[in-house]
């Protein structure tokens, strides 16, 4: 019997672990990241509101994308939480800084909270390798 691979990437440039969980899951090219909120390396969240909140989110995401070897690009399917939906284009507008063409497939809720109260969180699933588009 052959066992699919499960391997866990880490890397110190993302926030540390505050719980039971780990910064990402690589089960044979398929990896799951953890949610992401506005937080910097050392704990706390970003000053300036939703869009630096956003924009620190997936620059976290992406330190954990690099840790595994892959990018932006790898990113397949994100969940968007927002504590305010009202808050959508504000962080649609920093999104597209970060995913500029063959956009993943999205979904995007409002929620009653997130964690330290943050005012949203991002996380993905990405597919490790080479990815061709096929007409």
């Amino acid at each position: 019997m052959d066992f699919i691979q499960r391997k866990i990437p880490y890397t110190p440039k993302a926030p540390i672990r505050q719980g039971i969980y780990s910064q990402a899951v690589l089960v044979d090219r398929t990896m799951y990241i953890s949610g992401q909120i506005g937080m910097d390396v050392g704990g706390q969240l970003v000053a300036g509101g939703v869009q630096a909140q956003a924009k620190q989110a997936l620059i976290n995401m992406g330190e954990i994308l690099k840790a595994a070897g892959c990018g932006y690009e790898n990113v397949v399917k994100t969940t968007v939480l927002l504590a305010d939906i009202n808050d959508f284009n504000n962080v649609n507008d920093v999104y597209k800084q970060f995913f500029k063409s063959n956009f993943p497939a999205r979904a995007a809720y409002q929620v009653a909270a997130l964690p330290r109260g943050g005012l949203v969180e991002i996380e993905a699933i990405a597919v490790l390798g080479p990815i061709t588009d096929a007409s």
